[in-house]
């Protein structure tokens, strides 16, 4: 198992395209949403950090971006990390998906879609997930509905 000083110093040699830095509780890199693909096939097939499995991603709003958080796991080398991308067109974001990185992403990359609208390029079945095409994405600091929300 690396100490996290570890895991931030071989990320910086694998990815030298991303920022790194000791998060509070992981590894963290901040990587452009157009490298964030490629950059997450690099951690999984790296066999120095083999991360096999991502634990979690979840969509976030930043007010004036929008962004994707994908947590990564090697069970073989018990370390995790933190990799994040920030799309500035709230518009029309997208980002490109890591489903046939990781399979399990399929799920995720729905929910992020129906909550936040951020389309996942080349997605197998990208979808409304739990909410029907009247809702907007509830889920952006901008997000106003006068019809479905229920106020007392």
């Amino acid at each position: 198992m690396m100490e996290k000083s570890q895991l931030c110093a071989a990320l910086t040699t694998i990815v030298p395209e991303a920022v790194t830095v000791e998060g509070k509780q992981f590894a963290e890199l901040t990587v452009a949403p157009q490298n964030l693909r490629s950059v997450i096939g690099r951690l999984k097939e790296d066999p120095g950090l083999s991360f096999d499995i991502l634990v979690c991603l979840t969509g976030m709003d930043y007010g004036t971006d929008l962004g994707v958080v994908y947590h990564l796991r090697s069970y073989a080398l018990n370390h995790m990390a933190v990799v994040k991308t920030r799309i500035s067109d709230r518009e029309n974001p997208a980002i490109d998906s890591i489903c046939s990185i990781y399979p399990g992403a399929e799920f995720h990359e729905r929910e992020v879609y129906d909550l936040l609208g951020i389309k996942f390029n080349d997605h197998p079945d990208l979808r409304r997930l739990f909410l029907d095409s009247t809702w907007g994405y509830p889920l952006r600091k901008d997000y106003k509905d006068d019809v479905n929300i229920v106020l007392k």
